[in-house]
Order: structure tokens, then C-alpha cells, then sequence
């Protein structure tokens, strides 16, 4: 095949078209890779609604991104067409500025790289990656299984491994969703006490299921109340979008708690003398870079850690990212590409 086919979006809140392109060369130092699965993210909208300054339409969204390397760009080493490869919301990094030569690349200072945002994404039979950006993916993965673990699944493994608990610790994860179903599963496998948080009790058998051992309903009370009442949080795992919900939530931490901010709400208020009074903190979470793409995969195969997903054929991407859009997803939306 000389084309690639893509699902472009032509400008902001454009509907996806259908482009037929010729496939492109891999230029100094990135990969092209032959997309098999690709996860449909919230995230997604920053691209179709023109939610990211700069964008150059049109565009192809899509950052969990799972295939095989078709060809290799001059001084690009480790890499061999047929590996398998995943790209995440980490787009590449300039390797020289002063963040990430100290291991900050998700930081850079040069370059402001987000793949299917700032470069053309996995909405396509094919696309150009900076070799800094792609994952390795263990050969017995399957495409579909492993695409959302390339953003839903390391946000949440990654938030958990940072937040400062230990085995045995009192870890919430709050909102039983697209992130919260991975998140529930990492936290138990972690060997943290875990409690599900969510509205209403349709989740909890599910929540349970996946591992809790304790599950809150908060629309039944104080959701920081009832934490406290299990000995208060040592970490809350936020992945609502809904800054009430998050307000909610904050005042269940414990001693030296942490809430980790992963769901993106914009703006909410904090009890600052609460924060000081427990030395509690409030800190934001970015997703991570290829290693620790690298590292999700790895846990997830090890521990049998696994996404809910629906899949769509690839050409039909407007139908799978409205149906993400709906909430009505259990909980991952996959486009598979053959």
C-alpha cells in the first residue's frame, strides 16, 4: 500500500473526514509506525474543539496508539522495523535543556510536543513518531487490550506509584470511570488498602470486582467524612471531571496526604488551613513519558491488570468518539485498524 488513510479533523469543532495521503517517510530520529489500535481519550477534544492554542488543522487526534514499526530514521538507535511499538500523550522532548537532562522531559523547555495535538496521531493506518516518544510493547499484548494503557493506564499507574503510599495504605480512587477501572486495579496490586469512590451504588459490585476493598457512595453523605471514618487517605487518586466533586473529596486526606489531580476541571477551592493542619498537598499529575509507558505495560502483562473496552472499526471514528463523549462508554472506546 503507498497511502495511509487517516480520520482528520479539517478545523476546530469540525466533523472527521476521511483523507487518503501517501505514507510518509521517517525523518533524522523518529519512527514510522503501522497503527493496529488506537484508544479514543477524553482528551481527544483538546484537538477537535480547538481547546490547545496553535493547533494546524487538519489534524488526526489519537494518543494511545499501539502497532509495529514499518521504518526507521536516520540516527535512531534500539529500534528495528517489526518491533512493536505505543506512542502516549508524550510527544518527544529535545534531550538537551536544562529539565530534561535532569529527567524532567515531560517538561521540556524546547519543545512542546502532544501526539494527534501538536503532531498527527493514531486516527490513522499510519504516523511519524519522535523515537523518544515510542514505547516498547511486549510481543504477547494484544493491540486493542493494551492501546488505553498508553494514557488512561499510565496516568493512573504512574499517579499511584508517586503519590507517597506504601503497601498496606489508605488509597482512594475517586470516580469508578474510564480512568478509575484501571486505577482500582493498579491500587489493589500495589498493595494499598483501596476504596472506591463514586456517585450512586450501580459501580460498586464492579469496583469490588476489579479489587476495592471498600467502596463510598457520595451521594449517601460527607465523602471526606466517611473517609476519615477508614482513618483518612494517605493518597486520593482524583479522576473526576467535576471540580464540586473534587472539593468534595479533598478534606478525607489524612496525615500527610496526597491528592493527586489527574481528571482535568479547571478551578476549585481548597481549605488551606486544612491542608496546613494535616501537611496534606494537592499536586497535579502528567501522564509521563516513554519509560514509564514502558513500565505500565510491563506491570499490567505481569499483574493482569486490564482495560474495559468497546471497539469500532477504525473509519468509523466520529461514531466512537461520540460515544466516548456520551459517558455512556464501559469505559475505554478503541478504533481498531484491521
Amino acid at each position: 500500500m503507498s497511502n495511509m488513510i487517516a480520520m482528520a479533523v479539517p478545523h476546530a469543532g469540525g466533523k472527521f473526514e476521511r483523507v487518503e495521503r501517501p505514507i510518509p517517510t521517517p525523518g533524522p530520529g523518529e519512527l514510522l509506525i503501522e497503527v493496529h489500535a488506537c484508544g479514543v481519550c477524553h482528551s481527544d477534544v483538546m484537538t477537535v474543539q480547538g481547546l490547545f492554542g496553535g493547533i494546524q488543522y487538519p489534524r488526526v487526534p489519537g494518543h494511545e496508539v499501539v502497532g509495529v514499526v514499518t521504518a526507521v530514521g536516520d540516527k535512531v538507535s534500539g529500534w528495528q522495523v517489526g518491533d512493536r511499538a505505543g506512542v502516549g500523550w508524550f510527544g518527544g522532548s529535545c534531550g538537551y535543556c536544562s529539565r530534561c537532562r535532569r529527567g524532567d522531559a515531560f517538561a521540556c523547555e524546547t519543545i512542546t510536543a502532544i501526539t494527534g495535538v501538536t503532531r498527527d496521531g493514531g486516527y490513522a493506518t499510519h504516523l511519524v513518531a519522535d523515537a523518544s516518544a515510542v514505547a516498547h510493547v511486549p510481543a504477547d499484548l494484544d493491540a486493542i487490550e493494551s492501546a488505553p494503557l498508553l494514557c488512561a493506564g499510565i496516568t493512573t499507574f504512574n499517579a499511584l506509584r508517586n503519590c507517597g503510599a506504601r503497601a498496606g495504605d489508605l488509597v482512594a480512587v475517586h470516580g469508578v470511570g474510564g480512568l478509575g477501572h484501571l486505577g482500582i486495579q493498579f491500587s489493589r496490586r500495589l498493595g494499598f488498602r483501596t476504596v472506591a469512590v463514586n456517585r450512586g451504588r450501580d459501580k460498586e459490585e464492579l469496583a469490588r470486582s476489579l479489587g476495592a476493598h471498600d467502596y463510598i457512595d457520595s451521594q449517601e453523605g460527607d465523602v471526606a467524612e466517611a473517609l476519615h471514618k477508614l482513618g483518612g487517605a494517605r493518597a486520593i487518586i482524583a479522576t473526576v471531571t467535576s471540580a464540586d466533586a473534587m472539593q468534595a473529596i479533598v478534606g478525607g486526606l489524612g496525615p500527610n496526604g496526597v491528592m493527586m489531580v489527574i481528571g482535568a476541571v479547571g478551578t476549585f477551592p481548597v481549605d488551606t488551613i486544612a491542608l496546613l493542619n494535616k501537611r496534606a498537598t494537592v499536586k497535579g499529575w502528567y501522564s509521563g513519558v516513554a519509560a514509564d509507558s514502558e513500565d505500565t505495560l510491563a506491570f499490567s502483562k505481569l499483574n493482569d491488570v486490564s482495560s474495559m473496552n468497546e471497539i469500532f472499526p477504525f473509519e468509523e471514528a466520529q461514531a466512537a468518539y461520540d460515544h466516548m463523549l456520551s459517558g455512556k462508554a464501559r469505559f475505554r472506546v478503541v478504533l481498531k485498524m484491521r
